[in-house]
């Protein structure tokens, strides 16, 4: 029975979580429910804990608050995707219950974890059921309400272990995406197997890594929310100055009426909100009361797929190390004096990256599918970028959110521009070409990357059903702008139905991007067929030599 958490008790706990999470991450990879290898839920919450384990493994703890705020920093700057970012909110409120603690009693350690769940809940208005917090939340309750009479951390998690597992089953029923898909949620239970790793370290069970984390489970078929399920269009994100004492919680009421998934972080220096309305200027305009706008991003959904779903890793990919995700390239020699702004890029691709290379980039991540880099990767290249303003490419929306957590982390100005892929990515930079103003540079790029339609042509990772059509691994698979556009074993048949797609609208500019390993007759046949459909568009290759996707191909 243990009675009392102290510091080096919670280090030795936060290391067989990460184990655990370790052990298991293909499992809840394959509940990732879109048939394209990426670093998804598994991979990020396993990436997110091992930058925790790492800072921990290298100190002494004295206090149980020194311990926690070390795990929580460590989380903050190593969470990968979105799972890794609520994952490390959850960690943020633990940490600030305990920040004055020598050690925890059952109880102390009980509130700390509801406290995790407020500071996440906090982030989120209205949060749909059925994800990570749901479980987190109800397994904290469990935890409260045996503290009440147990005085056994043990039992603490044991009971919000059986609450959290129960949470845990019925988020298939409360989330429309996880019930089509028929699997529970994937975030939900990656948590609990971090929970069940800090009891096992309680009862004295340390557990080694396995070789690899590929445990059978069950599979998802079925991922995205129809578009007629979108209810205000604009998606609308901004970072305000916390200049004036305005009550934040008079904003959450504002955009409480006007819109839904409202996201309100209130920090110490700067207020960053996220709503969905159909009215983005009235919101942006109650923003200006509060402060200087930092950063705006507004988006139409309906032309974008649901930002709630991650992509998922094929059981075939090996996953790549830590260093290799924060592999940096050899970006081009960085300036000796300060410039005005700059730019650091996400992408994969030799000739990808001699693309942003040439148009200005000062620093590039090796980075994307497979290999979301962590906020910590992204934030020390914005360090070592010479300019005090730094645009952020991110070039996948899965890095998109990680990228978004350096706006804090730094002195410097950052400015996220959310590119959901390589082809928005360059044309945002191409948009900047030759503005100054840092405001119309953020709009020019943010607006050009939302022109750009963006086709991907790969290999099913595995068996799927997508919006009603049965994918088939091994079958050819193409996606516009993250629907899909056409699957089956027949290349040409999907390919012009891919072709037949962008020629919608007429396009002034094709580019293709030519994966690794494909060849210059098969990049020919593809460009021929391109143009058959759009013979008035300009027409170009880029040899990418991007990993995952054989075909990148842009149109605007």
């Amino acid at each position: 029975m243990t009675q009392q958490i102290t510091g080096e008790l919670f280090k030795v706990m936060m290391i067989n979580a990460a184990a655990a999470i370790e052990n298991h991450k293909q499992e809840i990879n394959e509940l990732n429910v879109f048939p394209v290898p990426d670093g998804d839920t598994g991979t990020n919450m396993s990436l997110t804990m091992g930058a925790a384990e790492k800072a921990l493994a290298a100190m002494t703890p004295g206090t149980l608050g020194h311990a926690t705020e070390v795990a929580a920093a460590a989380l903050l700057r190593g969470a990968r995707g979105n799972s890794g970012v609520i994952l490390s909110l959850l960690f943020r409120g633990f940490s600030r219950r305990l920040k004055d603690a020598d050690a925890a009693d059952s109880i102390t350690f009980a509130y700390a974890l509801e406290s995790g769940v407020d500071s996440a809940y906090k982030a989120v208005m209205k949060p749909a059921e059925g994800t990570i917090l749901t479980v987190s939340r109800l397994a904290a309750d469990a935890a409260s309400k045996t503290a009440e009479s147990e005085d056994n951390v043990e039992a603490i998690l044991e009971h919000a272990l059986e609450e959290g597992y129960v949470a845990l089953a019925d988020t298939i029923n409360l989330n429309p995406v996880l019930k089509k898909a028929g699997v529970i949620d994937a975030g939900g239970k990656g948590y609990l197997y971090i929970l069940d790793g800090m009891l096992k370290a309680l009862r004295g069970e340390m557990l080694t890594k396995a070789t690899s984390g590929a445990v059978p489970g069950a599979k998802a078929d079925f991922t995205q929310f129809a578009a007629e399920d979108i209810k205000f269009t604009y998606c609308t994100e901004f970072i305000a100055e916390r200049k004036f004492k305005t009550d934040t919680n008079r904003l959450r009421d504002f955009l409480d009426v006007r819109g839904d998934s409202v996201v309100v972080v209130d920090d110490e220096e700067i207020i960053k909100v996220h709503v969905h309305t159909n009215d983005p200027g009235i919101i942006i305009t109650e923003a200006l009361t509060y402060g200087p706008l930092l950063e705006i991003k507004i988006e139409n959904m309906r032309e974008q797929h649901s930002e709630s779903l991650e992509i998922s890793d094929p059981p075939n990919v090996h996953e790549p190390q830590m260093q290799a995700d924060s592999e940096v390239s050899a970006a081009p020699k960085e300036p000796e004096e300060m410039k005005d702004f700059g730019h650091v890029v996400v992408c994969a691709g030799p000739g990808i990256e001699e693309v942003f290379s040439d148009l200005g980039a000062d620093r590039l991540i090796v980075g994307g599918q497979t290999m979301n880099p962590s906020t910590e990767d992204i934030l020390e290249q914005i360090n070592k970028t010479p300019s005090d303003v730094v645009f952020v490419m991110p070039n996948n929306k899965n890095i998109i959110m990680a990228a978004e957590q350096c706006v804090s982390l730094t002195k410097k100005r950052v400015v996220v521009i959310p590119t959901n892929s390589v082809p928005q990515g360059i044309s945002a930079m191409l948009a900047a070409d030759g503005l100054t103003d840092i405001e119309e540079m953020s709009a020019r790029m943010t607006e050009a990357a939302r022109r750009v339609r963006t086709a991907l042509i790969t290999l099913a990772a595995r068996d799927s059903v997508f919006e009603d059509v049965e994918i088939k691994e091994g079958e050819y698979l193409a996606l516009l702008d993250d629907s899909l556009a056409a699957s089956g074993s027949d290349f040409t048949a999907v390919l012009d139905a891919v072709a037949a797609k962008l020629c919608v609208g007429s396009p002034e500019f094709i580019t293709i991007f030519a994966g690794e390993d494909v060849s210059e007759d098969d990049v020919a046949y593809v460009m021929g067929r391109i143009y058959e459909a759009s013979p008035n568009a300009e027409t170009s290759v880029i040899q990418g030599g991007q990993p995952v996707y054989h075909y990148i191909i842009a149109a605007e």
